[in-house]
């Protein structure tokens, strides 16, 4: 049985690992200031798998399949893979389309926003206000009643689904995973960001590792700032810090680390969009019940309503692309912009709407 002072010891080795593993595919070959991020790894997964246009996108990422596997592996092995469903299909695929939107907007997700400021991206603070203000403006429409994942039960399917059925993600992981390793097989960059990886052994033995972590343990970056403006407790600190100290020391052993706001890798200085992009991510992934990563270790345990917005994922990645809405170094385009004010503005109907039928 779990007791906190093991809840927490899970969580502290998780973060850890996650900081430390991020900056050592960063310097391994990932991408600079990106060695995890789940947003940039859809992306470039879809671009392999010819779902956008994007010829500099075009990598299957062995980590994102491995945190799915891992997740299963772990689930399977402590008896916590239950097969679940309750959600309205819609909601949860818009739920995962904007969570994406947000963080090409950002140019990342919430973990590669962390380890952007691990590496002294000062660029990274902006998002993190507006990824705080996200999750905090959710968190208050889900105390008006029931907004998000909690307020879909009205559409929800009596019964849970057959152990199969949830197990088609792990096995789609599966077969994409062994397609990796097959030449030819998917598109791959010759240049970009897509060209830029680490090994393929060692991405996948990263993902799988944090894949099991991070399902024993329930971390996630967006996960510990709920529960810090939730319960002001010292443990989701805790978390982010060890998480924070692992990517800079490595970072800083391995040359990584450059303090600044400029000239940073893959960055933009709009720093108002990069606040309201990650604030969609925070707002979506309250509503959705977790962000992009914890989505993908829970839809490893069974959570086909996780699995849902993991297909509003995989769509935000193609589309981002398709419809040139992601920022570049350049800075944000007006599509992005636009995309991003009408995003929050869909959340917060959604919310304020749920809220008034349960009210």
């Amino acid at each position: 049985m779990r007791n906190g002072r093991s809840d927490l010891m899970w969580v502290l080795t998780s973060g850890a690992a996650l900081g430390a593993l991020g900056s050592l595919l960063a310097y391994l070959g990932n991408p600079p200031n990106s060695g995890i991020c789940i947003s940039c790894f859809l992306e470039n997964t879809a671009g392999a798998l010819g779902l956008h246009p994007n010829a500099r996108m075009q990598y299957l990422r062995p980590e994102l399949l491995g945190f799915l596997l891992g997740s299963a592996v772990m689930a399977l092995a402590t008896r916590e893979f239950r097969p679940r469903w309750r959600g309205s299909g819609a909601a949860l695929v818009g739920f995962g389309f904007l969570m994406i939107l947000g963080s090409a907007v950002f140019i990342g997700c919430p973990i590669k926003a962390l380890l952007r400021l691990a590496a002294g991206d000062l660029t990274a603070v902006p998002a993190f206000a507006g990824l705080g203000f996200g999750i905090w403006v959710g968190l208050k429409l889900l105390a008006q009643g029931g907004a998000g994942l909690e307020g879909l039960e009205a559409a929800a399917r009596p019964g849970s689904p057959p152990r199969l059925v949830a197990l088609g993600p792990v096995a789609l992981a599966a077969a994409l995973l062994a397609l990796a390793f097959v030449p030819g097989a998917l598109l791959e960059s010759t240049g970009g960001g897509g060209s830029l990886h680490a090994p393929r052994a060692v991405s996948l033995g990263a993902g799988l590792l944090l894949g099991a972590l991070c399902q024993r343990s329930r971390f996630c970056v967006t996960g510990s700032l709920r529960d810090l403006l939730l319960t002001r407790s010292l443990g989701p600190v805790a978390a982010l810090s060890a998480a924070l100290a692992a990517a800079a020391t490595l970072n800083a052993f391995t040359g990584q680390f450059r303090l600044g706001y400029h000239d940073q890798p893959g960055t933009h200085l709009e720093w108002l969009w990069s606040g309201l992009g990650m604030a969609l991510v925070g707002l979506a992934a309250v509503l959705a019940g977790g962000c992009p990563f914890r989505q993908i270790v829970k839809a490893g345990e069974g959570d086909l309503d996780a699995g849902l917005v993991g297909v509003g994922m995989v769509l935000g990645a193609a589309l981002v692309q398709t419809w040139g809405l992601g920022a570049t170094t350049s800075g944000v385009p007006a599509a992005g912009k636009v995309a991003t004010l009408v995003g929050l503005a869909a959340l917060l109907s959604f919310g304020l709407r749920k809220s008034e039928e349960r009210g």
